[in-house]
């Protein structure tokens, strides 16, 4: 195979040398077995994958870090476009638009941007993908304020099943560019994405931990259900720190509730919000004014691959007896490192006309439950432990799904509108109707094409 593909840069196959590292997702429990791994530096070497992926009956699927890797399942009939030498990022200061090749990760955005006092609606982690995070909608800590990154993008460069390069904008192929921004990997292999920026030099944020999970959950969940600004975004996660030597010896087998905030008012006004759980007296406090660019990490996200296993849940709403209900199922006695339930609303929630697969997330809290799996026996161990938290907090589930935080496989239609939905249907149909390209929660084709 490698010989015919004389014009990509790297080919792979099982028993190369480097093919392990190659097919690594950034999840390690998750264990890729594709055809051949194609590592383009180009899009003329995407474009040459994608033709010869069709005419030698394989499928491609493209990667940029492999976070969400698991629903793609082992990938034995496909082509992995691994497009992390493809990083380059550029910023326009005037317009403030960011253009950022499909292997750049937030941390390119966030350096390049902010020397022009500009920042990017980026995820929480700095490793993060940036084309991955936004075509699957990208709920950003500033998105409260602004809305989700998928409805913040000016253009997408993407070289389709047939193999064309093509700039999907809002004039032109503009059936493409509303599928791409929250419709998810199914629609080409996105070369090339470009994003709006935001004048915002730094941020009033941080996190503390506190002992009593309870008390300082329900006093956050009084929180978020005020009268809060579209500019205050938190969350709150339950943390069970194991008993291994990478953890510092005084957090090891203990268990906290970490708060974190980010809000792009004045430290006053999140001050007077934050009195009843400072009144908590958690054990640091680290809320201070930081760079815009340090924002991705605040959340202190691994930096490095992990073997992990987790999974989400969007909430339409969050009683206190859901509150009682998550600390009984994810305290020290499970198998959880982490539940984290994240505040949404604001610009998120709110459809504009102008958006795309996904105008906004019909939901008010998302929940992600994880644990660590570093052997096969722990994956399916973690496994029931994250179900056991989505089972306990199903009463409150929204309708909707989230695109990036659905692990597992899950019902296509579940991600958007039934309209929504038929429309995308109908836009892969066009696009790829030999279903060429697969992604990790694929659309499938209209019937009626």
């Amino acid at each position: 195979m490698s010989a015919v593909l004389t014009t990509a840069k790297a080919i792979l196959m099982p028993g190369d040398p480097g093919w392990d590292d190659a097919r690594r997702a950034w999840n390690l429990a998750v264990d890729q077995h594709p055809a051949a791994v194609a590592e383009p530096r180009s899009v003329q070497d995407v474009a040459d994958v994608v033709r010869f992926a069709r005419q030698h009956g394989l499928r491609v699927a493209a990667q940029g870090t492999g976070h969400n890797a698991a629903p793609l399942g082992l990938l034995a009939d496909t082509i992995l476009v691994k497009t992390t030498a493809m990083r380059q990022v550029s910023v326009d200061p005037a317009a403030r638009i960011a253009r950022a090749e499909a292997g750049a990760v937030w941390l390119d955005v966030a350096e390049a941007a902010a020397p022009h006092g500009l920042a990017a609606l980026a995820g929480s982690a700095p490793n993060v993908g940036v084309v991955g995070y936004t075509i699957g909608g990208g709920m950003s800590w500033l998105g409260r304020a602004y809305g989700l990154a998928a409805n913040n993008v000016e253009a997408i460069e993407v070289v389709t099943a047939d193999g064309r390069l093509v700039r999907a904008d809002a004039c032109t192929e503009p059936d493409l560019f509303w599928a791409l921004r929250g419709g998810g990997g199914s629609f080409g292999v996105v070369t090339a994405i470009e994003l709006r920026l935001f004048p915002i030099t730094e941020v009033y944020a941080g996190l503390w931990p506190a002992d009593a999970a309870l008390p300082v959950l329900q006093t956050w969940r009084e929180l978020t259900q005020g009268d809060l600004p579209d500019e205050f975004t938190s969350a709150a996660r339950l943390v069970n720190f194991p008993m291994i030597p990478d953890i510092p010896e005084h957090l090891r087998g203990r268990s906290f509730v970490i708060v974190t905030v980010i809000h792009l008012g004045t430290p006053a006004e999140a001050d007077a919000l934050l009195a009843p759980l400072r009144a908590l007296e958690p054990l640091t406090d680290t809320v201070q004014i930081i760079p815009a660019n340090a924002l991705g990490h605040v959340h202190v996200d691994p930096e490095q691959p992990i073997a992990s296993v987790g999974d989400g849940l969007m909430l339409a709403s969050l009683p206190a007896e859901a509150i009682e209900t998550l600390v009984h199922v994810a305290g020290p006695d499970t198998l959880l490192l982490a539940a984290e339930l994240i505040h949404v609303g604001g610009e998120m929630k709110r459809a504009r006309p102008a958006s795309g697969a996904l105008p906004a997330i019909d939901a008010d809290y998302a929940l992600f439950a994880t644990g660590l799996a570093p052997c096969p026996p722990a994956v399916s161990a973690v496994a029931r432990s994250v179900a056991a938290a989505q089972t306990a907090l199903r009463p409150w589930a929204a309708r909707q799904m989230y695109l990036n935080l659905a692990c597992t496989s899950r019902d296509p239609a579940s991600f958007w509108s039934a309209e929504a939905y038929d429309r995308l249907r109908r836009i892969k149909a066009a696009v790829d109707p030999d279903n060429l390209i697969r992604s990790n929660h694929p659309v499938p084709p209209h019937n009626n094409r």
